[in-house]
């Protein structure tokens, strides 16, 4: 169910980038796994694209998988290895039985960044968006990318992501030095 991206939809991209003004090079890398067994959270692709472009990322992919803890962290794992510089799931991040992103996520996290994981549940409780409140989604970095989870509403994406743009701006920043 992984849709792999195609190249040459990616070079057409970075070649519209950079008639646009922006060096596709200047660009930070993302990706986004969307977290869904029941066709509700796919709607929530294009407006993760939207956001994460407006935040000077480039979109490699965006990625469906099911509730399943092994397809969700092969999926975040997928995106480390290609050297993405952040990678946000959708979805998850609840208290059903079946919302296992977080612990998909952790065992591939060589730093949690708890300041992060609280600041989107508080920014979250703050703007009325109740599930990215009590979101138990993780933050961190694992090699050289910054893993987020954030929970699957518009209102939890919209405020989840103008919390995490400019905070991951930083971080991308911080962990490319080394």
């Amino acid at each position: 169910m992984i849709d792999a991206p195609d190249i040459d939809e990616i070079e057409a991209d970075a070649a519209a980038l950079a008639d646009d003004g922006i060096p596709a090079e200047a660009l930070l890398r993302a990706l986004v796994v969307v977290v869904d067994d029941e066709g509700d959270a796919g709607r929530l692709g294009p407006l993760m694209c939207e956001l994460l472009e407006e935040g000077e990322y480039h979109v490699d992919a965006t990625v469906t998988v099911s509730e399943d803890e092994v397809e969700i962290r092969n999926a975040l794992n997928t995106a480390v290895i290609g050297g993405v510089d952040l990678v946000v799931s959708v979805g998850g991040v609840g208290v059903r039985a079946r919302d296992v992103t977080p612990e998909a996520t952790e065992p591939l996290l060589d730093r949690r960044l708890r300041g992060i994981e609280e600041a989107l549940r508080a920014s979250g409780l703050s703007a009325g968006a109740t599930d990215g409140g009590l979101s138990r989604g993780m933050a961190g970095i694992s090699g050289q990318t910054l893993v987020v989870n954030l929970a699957d509403s518009r209102a939890a994406v919209r405020d989840g992501m103008a919390t995490l743009i400019p905070l991951s701006h930083y971080i991308v920043d911080q962990i490319s030095e080394f």
